[in-house]
């Protein structure tokens, strides 16, 4: 039976990814809401929606009463754009249309350890994306931002920054995980590192008038390159799932730019110690299709992260999805 059912998981995904581009959690306003209230609401034929809503109901998103009206659950919630914690995005993103075409060629990529990406569109994952597939692209800055405002908070409730008095976010987005500790901790002062086209868009907080901006320095560059930048503490988060290449050089500029004993947390999502392994491990796999990258166990992470230098101390979770690698730079 359950064999069954995950051979037929596209049609789960498919499902929920309707319900998110109908906006049926958004139009289910009230306590309960009949099928042709919801297909008024969503401009679609009532039979359709209800054979939508019956196959999503199995899953536990939504519910349908005796009477026949629908109801939410604590899922379907999360499909709204007004829930504090909504996936809509995410789930928008996990299953935008070139998903579709490098699933069926995954066999492919674990022959070869590699990315199809290219082979199936002409071109790497990210210039597909900004070149042919607006949409796609769109949608993918509201995923990462929703995802990261989100865990933003969660970090910003783990990390002591008893001592602290410079923090710097090494391809830190937007920056909303700095923008929640210079908010938690009005001492401090913080350096937002990333490329000239993800930085542009730094979160508001941040900016020239911002509300933080009096103590946020922004600084366009790539960690590959160069960190030119001196803090007590330097973070580096989701970032290391690329080629070993890539991280390696990332975390051996922390350490050249870094003063002896200064703080790096790295905060990854894992693939071994995860109350999620079912996303991350799916997440995991898509990497692999699409640009060649790959989440880490807890060892291997902190095999990379020995490799280029750095002294592992206490390992955290963040969330259900992240752990924090509390590290620091050898005393030379």
């Amino acid at each position: 039976m359950l064999l069954r059912e995950l051979a037929f998981g596209a049609a789960a995904a498919a499902a929920v990814r309707a319900a998110a581009r109908l906006g049926v959690a958004d139009a289910l306003t009230g306590s309960s809401a009949t099928v042709d209230e919801l297909a008024a609401a969503v401009r679609t034929e009532p039979a359709p929606l209800r054979r939508l809503l019956r196959a999503l109901s199995c899953y536990g998103v939504f519910a349908e009463n005796e009477d026949g009206a629908f109801v939410h659950t604590d899922m379907s919630r999360l499909l709204r754009d007004d829930d504090p914690q909504s996936l809509r995005y995410i789930v928008l993103w996990c299953t935008e249309p070139w998903t579709w075409d490098v699933w069926p060629r995954l066999d492919e990529a674990v022959r070869s350890g590699s990315s199809v990406f290219r082979e199936v569109f002409g071109k790497e994952f990210f210039d597909h994306l900004h070149q042919d597939a607006a949409e796609s692209a769109q949608v993918f800055n509201r995923a990462m931002t929703t995802s990261s405002m989100q865990s933003a908070l969660d970090v910003a409730a783990l990390l002591d920054l008893t001592g602290v008095a410079t923090v710097a976010d090494i391809g830190g987005g937007q920056g909303h995980v700095l923008a929640s500790l210079l908010e938690k901790h009005p001492e401090a002062h913080g350096t937002l590192l990333d490329l000239p086209g993800v930085v542009a868009r730094a979160d508001s907080r941040l900016r020239d008038g911002g509300s933080l901006s009096d103590r946020a320095r922004i600084v366009a560059g790539d960690c590959r390159q160069n960190i030119p930048v001196d803090a007590d503490l330097y973070i580096v988060k989701n970032i290391l799932e690329w080629d070993d290449e890539s991280t390696g050089k990332t975390l051996r500029n922390v350490i050249a730019a870094a003063r002896p004993g200064a703080r790096v947390v790295i905060i990854e999502n894992l693939v071994d110690d995860s109350p999620s392994m079912r996303f991350t491990t799916a997440m995991d796999l898509l990497l692999l299709l699409n640009v060649g990258g790959a989440k880490h166990t807890r060892q291997s992470l902190v095999d990379r992260i020995t490799r280029a230098g750095l002294t592992v101390g206490e390992i955290q979770p963040v969330n259900a999805y992240l752990h924090a690698f509390e590290c620091a730079v050898p005393v030379r």
